[in-house]
């Protein structure tokens, strides 16, 4: 059912861990599957001055192909300016990993969905210029996660307890 490259990054994920001091958290996910993903980010600038992801890490409570993405999303992000970084897809993780199940495919959105939100979050929070596709990303995500905490906010506030306990 899986490739052989989900299995690898599910096995021995890489990035796995929750980052100390990040300067961006995103976090995402789906109470529908259990699937809820935290990417944690630190940028630094590149020698032309550019903002790059200089660290990336993630934790994830959820299925074999949630941790894959997870880890995967990390892999192609690391060391990539902001801009680029935002270009990664679903569709991307999701090839990267020699494909995905189809009932698994939202497991490869919430992985870049994480990663948008990490950056979306970075630079909202330093006030800087967001560009406008990445606001209509952020906006839909934010919708879904709102409807997810309207239809299942005891599930949700149980894993964040979970989360801050760790």
């Amino acid at each position: 059912m899986y490739s052989d490259k989900v299995m690898e990054h599910f096995n021995n994920p890489q990035n796995q861990r929750k980052m100390e001091n990040p300067d961006s958290i995103g976090k995402v996910g789906n109470a529908l599957c259990g699937d809820v993903m935290w990417i944690y980010v630190k940028i630094d600038e590149n020698e032309e001055g550019n903002e790059v992801i200089e660290d990336i890490s993630w934790e994830t409570f959820g299925c074999t192909a949630a941790i894959a993405t997870s880890s995967m999303v990390t892999e192609l992000a690391k060391g990539k300016t902001l801009e680029k970084a935002l270009e990664i897809t679903n569709e991307e993780v999701a090839e990267e990993l020699d494909g995905l199940p189809s009932v698994k495919m939202h497991c490869s959105n919430l992985a870049a969905d994480g990663l948008v939100e990490a950056i979306y979050n970075y630079l909202n929070s330093g006030e800087k210029e967001i560009p406008e596709d990445l606001k209509k990303r952020h906006d839909q995500i934010k919708q879904h996660m709102e409807k997810v905490q309207e239809e299942y906010g005891d599930y949700v506030e149980m894993e964040e307890e979970m989360h801050r306990t760790g």
